[in-house]
């Protein structure tokens, strides 16, 4: 039978793995948007649509780079759920 010390550590663990996912690319889109803002405040140039491009690329240079990682770490989390699926229904 599955327990709250089981459910905790299932949420924790799924947790940590969407932190784990999504940390490259977001601090990847965030640096890019500071660079951008900074370039932005030197030259005084106010247009916002000047850092979405560089955003959408930078995402999906990174997403291109470590998606074979983030994919190996996700197949193994489910993985690790499905192996434990007849332990969770009893």
């Amino acid at each position: 039978m599955i327990t709250v010390a089981d459910i905790n550590s299932i949420v924790s663990a799924a947790l940590f793995m969407v932190i784990k996912m999504a940390l490259p690319v977001l601090l990847t889109s965030m640096s890019i948007g500071l660079i951008i803002s900074i370039f932005q405040t030197v030259t005084s140039i106010q247009e916002q649509t000047l850092t979405f491009v560089p955003k959408v690329l930078g995402v999906f240079t990174m997403i291109m780079l470590i998606g074979n990682w983030m994919l190996t770490e996700l197949s193994g989390y489910i993985t690790s759920l499905w192996s434990d699926f007849s332990r969770y229904v009893r």
